[in-house]
């Protein structure tokens, strides 16, 4: 117990021995100094970002649009009279000329008026011929002469409306194309042939190639311009643009673009999805990582860059290109350090410490 207790009071006096050792003998540290001088404290370190100096060149735009094949004209051949086909000329998938006879018709009322035509037409001329000599001679007067010759040129007219009337019983082809559909058939119905359906034609040399254009990218194109085009079949093929619409869908808010495509095999079919890349003027641009967009603060999309002084700022930019790992953009000057890596942890006004961004290592094959 008396052991215990002295034990004790040894380290209370060794304790306040080593406490009054501080205020008797104090140290001047380097670290005290520092701290009874805070005005001479070292600097603070910025944050470091990586840049990239920006290169603007004219870079050429690509409006890449999914569309469709169309033919150039389509349409169904219809009779312009009455009667029973006597005659099919053509079947599916045959290849017509602008003229070529598709089917005919029958009906004999319609040739019965054409003789009846050709036999008043001798009458009348007969008639005229004979009247003309007593006329010559002064036995007739020049009136009944006069009355003849009318009566001769509506026989005339009266013969060329019974052969056109027989005409329309021979349905040809309007234009040239590739028989698509016929869907009557030999001896079927007759004298109820008024606009009936004789066949479906359609133009595919050239074919169009049909697309969607927004209202915001129709500017830049023009017609005659030149595209490419890739089909679904991974056919590709080259054409120029022929008609753009002045009138927008009402539902969607966009406009017809067609692209002509020169189609002489006739190989590329109708209706077929189709991707159409079409050029557009060349616009000055800077390459930039797509890590490198970000948004301010209030929505816009841009880069946030460094001047000369180390200060952050934002710059909106236009997106011109989009590729797979980098981005071709508009409204950077030439010369711009470019904040790549660290953009996101930095806010306008903010002075940092700007390092050049290493190269991206390429893959190796």
């Amino acid at each position: 117990m008396k052991a215990a207790r002295i034990a004790a009071v040894g380290i209370v006096v060794a304790a306040a021995a080593w406490i009054a050792s501080g205020h008797l003998f104090p140290r001047d540290s380097a670290e005290s100094r520092a701290a009874v001088r805070p005005g001479e404290a070292g600097p603070v370190k910025l944050f470091r970002v990586a840049v990239s100096e920006a290169k603007v060149e004219p870079r050429s735009r690509k409006l890449v649009l999914s569309g469709r094949t169309e033919a150039d004209r389509k349409m169904m051949v219809t009779a312009r009279g009455d009667g029973i086909v006597s005659e099919l000329k053509v079947k599916r998938g045959d290849i017509v000329k602008q003229g070529d006879v598709i089917a005919i018709l029958s009906d004999e009322a319609r040739e019965s008026r054409v003789t009846q035509a050709q036999t008043m037409l001798i009458q009348r001329k007969t008639e005229l011929e004979a009247r003309m000599k007593l006329v010559a001679q002064g036995t007739l007067p020049m009136l009944e002469a006069v009355n003849l010759e009318t009566q001769f040129k509506a026989a005339e007219a009266g013969l060329a409306a019974a052969q056109a009337e027989r005409e329309r019983g021979v349905i040809r082809a309007p234009w040239s194309g590739v028989v698509n559909d016929v869907p009557v058939e030999i001896g079927q119905a007759a004298f109820s042939f008024q606009g009936r359906e004789i066949a479906q034609i359609v133009a595919l040399d050239p074919i169009l190639a049909v697309v969607e254009v927004a209202e915001r990218k129709l500017n830049g194109i023009n017609l005659g311009d030149a595209a490419e085009i890739r089909l679904v079949t991974g056919r590709t093929a080259s054409g120029k643009i022929r008609f753009i619409s002045r009138m927008a869908s009402a539902s969607t808010r966009t406009y017809r673009v067609d692209v002509e495509i020169p189609n002489a095999d006739l190989t590329i079919p109708d209706g077929i999805t189709a991707e159409v890349t079409i050029p557009l003027l060349a616009v000055p641009a800077a390459h930039a990582p797509r890590s490198a967009l970000t948004f301010s603060s209030g929505g816009d999309l841009g880069v946030r860059i460094v001047d000369a002084a180390g200060t952050v700022a934002f710059v909106p930019v236009s997106v011109v290109e989009d590729e797979q790992q980098f981005m071709w953009v508009g409204g950077i000057a030439d010369g711009t350090r470019v904040i790549v890596q660290g953009q996101d942890f930095v806010r306008e006004g903010q002075t940092v410490e700007a390092v050049e961004a290493q190269a991206p290592k390429t893959a190796t094959r």
